[in-house]
């Protein structure tokens, strides 16, 4: 009976997905079409994120470790396990902030609008789409536009999911382009959803995310970014619930 009810509950919260999207999507039409608008877009994505988040039962906790600047331009990396840590991030973030996904998401329904536009696909398999990704997220670093990255680069097979080897290039950009970067422990959302939900559906629920200090990277240098890449997972680590 659990498991008819989570599925059904998986049902429900597509559907506000795909109702909301539908709704919003003439504004992301438009904005998309233009980096000037970018800053509304993701206001559009935060509010849709949010009625999802309404109509469906699902709510997100955050917990800062320090005041963020909205201001300042990060890097923020995070565990990943859910397909609800992009709504995370919709939610919490401010002003213009972009996502760095794999390059199956550009024939996704919803999420394909982004990519080809506002965000970054990349194929982790290829040396050059990941230049070419980690170049273009260079650049729009320099124009103020904070990076969401999940360093994983997959959600993890294991069920309950287990924190995967990170990859190196968010802390090789971080150091590069001189950006704080933001380790976000994205703690429980694995039980209200894992991965896509196929598998053990969807439920209600509070979703518990950490957000620790940002680390400056001041002063460091290329061969200080497998030292920071372990800072980071490390911090992460530390929170998720095994």
């Amino acid at each position: 009976m659990i498991k008819l009810l989570r599925q059904f509950h998986r049902l429900w919260y597509l559907f506000w997905i795909v109702f909301f999207f539908a709704l919003f999507y003439p504004l992301y039409y438009i904005t998309s079409r233009n980096e000037k608008y970018y800053g509304i877009l993701n206001v559009c994505r935060k509010l849709n994120s949010f009625l999802c988040s309404c109509f469906s039962g699902v709510f997100f906790s955050f917990s800062y470790e320090e005041k963020l600047d909205h201001n300042q331009t990060y890097i923020y990396c995070a565990n990943h396990s859910s397909n609800l840590d992009i709504m995370v991030f919709c939610i919490m973030g401010h002003g213009k902030y972009h996502f760095m996904g794999k390059d199956e998401l550009l024939n996704n329904p919803v999420l394909g609008i982004f990519f080809k536009t506002i965000d970054i696909s990349v194929n982790r398999d290829s040396k050059i789409s990941a230049f070419r990704a980690f170049k273009k997220a260079g650049e729009n670093l320099e124009k103020g536009m904070s990076l969401v990255i999940f360093p994983e680069g997959k959600i993890d097979v294991h069920y309950p999911p287990k924190l995967g080897e990170f990859k190196n290039g968010p802390f090789r950009l971080a150091i590069d382009k001189n950006i704080p970067l933001v380790p976000v422990s994205i703690t429980n959302i694995w039980k209200i959803n894992w991965d896509d939900g196929t598998q053990y559906g969807s439920k209600p629920g509070i979703c518990d995310i950490y957000v620790h200090k940002p680390i400056i990277t001041t002063g460091l240098v290329a061969n200080d970014a497998d030292i920071l890449k372990e800072q980071v997972f490390k911090l992460i680590d530390s929170k998720l619930v095994k």
